[in-house]
């Protein structure tokens, strides 16, 4: 620290507020700082940190599973958005034993605090976390308890379903995600929205459990429909195959949009219609806000806007 100090000619005092993120440094003097601290080859020793400041800079990340799309996408954003803010990453999932469990992995490896995933908030809004870990759920009603990072899923299914309306078609059909899902009850809400204010009865939903063989099974539930919105973009891959084997086009006899614009989206046959959710955003806020509250802020409810991204499945 004093090699970078006499380097940048600032005081050891100013490398130490730009190695913690401090934000009482001009950005003049924080770029010199910084080149510096990469021309010498400067890294912050984890371990005197942490003996130093009560601190680990190492968060945690809680999850149910990352087999699906969102959840390994939401894992590439939140470890890219901890390694910007000079943060490790530590991650767990939720076995057998449970959410508690999890916790209690999280704070024998010393993180500072910790993230919650999708499926994994559930678990999260029916117990008491520690009171020592500072947490951020993704995807959550609102509670005092942490703070919260989501989507606006009823949005983006609000736009989905408007547009299936305005191509003319009578009502939208749904295939929904799993009942106890935080988003697939919002992205259902925002589907409901739109037809009533459209003057359009719901037609009852059919529900999967976000996987594309679940899309799949779901078309037979649904012999008459011309649109359809589905709420994850696996599903619809499920459907569009389910539409194509029993001799439906897509989107001539039948529309189809789906729900976060996976990387792969632009690649089904046709291109999937769907509705962006903005993942490296929300990995960017969710890891904003823990930091924050682990420098003693207050809990934080951010909402992420979704976009609605037209391809050839549904225009």
């Amino acid at each position: 620290m004093a090699d970078v100090a006499a380097a940048a000619g600032v005081s050891a005092q100013t490398v130490s507020r730009v190695a913690n993120g401090s934000p009482r440094v001009d950005p003049a003097t924080r770029a010199r700082v910084e080149a510096a601290m990469s021309d010498l080859g400067y890294r912050m020793h984890r371990a005197a940190r942490a003996l130093r400041t009560g601190q680990t800079s190492t968060i945690g990340l809680v999850v149910s599973t990352l087999a699906s799309v969102g959840n390994s996408r939401m894992l590439q954003a939140i470890s890219e958005a901890a390694a910007a803010r000079d943060y490790a990453l530590a991650v767990v999932t939720v076995r057998e034993r449970g959410i508690r469990d999890a916790f209690a992995r999280l704070r024998a490896q010393g993180v500072d605090g910790a993230v919650v995933l999708n499926e994994a908030t559930e678990l999260v809004r029916d117990t008491d976390p520690p009171a020592d870990l500072h947490l951020v759920v993704v995807d959550s009603p609102p509670d005092e308890r942490f703070s919260i990072v989501q989507t606006d899923h009823a949005g983006g299914a609000r736009l989905a379903t408007e547009h299936l309306l305005a191509l003319g078609h009578p009502t939208v059909h749904h295939i929904a995600g799993p009942a106890r899902s935080f988003a697939a009850a919002e992205r259902e809400r925002g589907w409901r929205a739109a037809l009533s204010d459209a003057g359009v009865a719901a037609p009852e939903p059919v529900r999967g459990d976000w996987t594309s063989a679940s899309g799949h099974s779901a078309v037979a539930a649904l012999p008459g429909a011309t649109a359809v919105f589905v709420a994850n973009d696996q599903m619809a891959l499920g459907a569009l195959r389910a539409f194509a084997d029993a001799g439906r086009r897509v989107p001539d006899d039948v529309a189809v949009v789906g729900f976060d614009d996976i990387v792969d989206a632009a690649e089904y046959r046709p291109p999937l219609t769907t509705v962006r959710q903005d993942f490296d955003a929300l990995g960017r806020d969710a890891v904003t806000a823990l930091i924050a509250a682990i420098e003693g802020g207050a809990p934080v409810a951010e909402t992420v806007p979704a976009t609605l991204v037209v391809r050839a499945s549904a225009r």
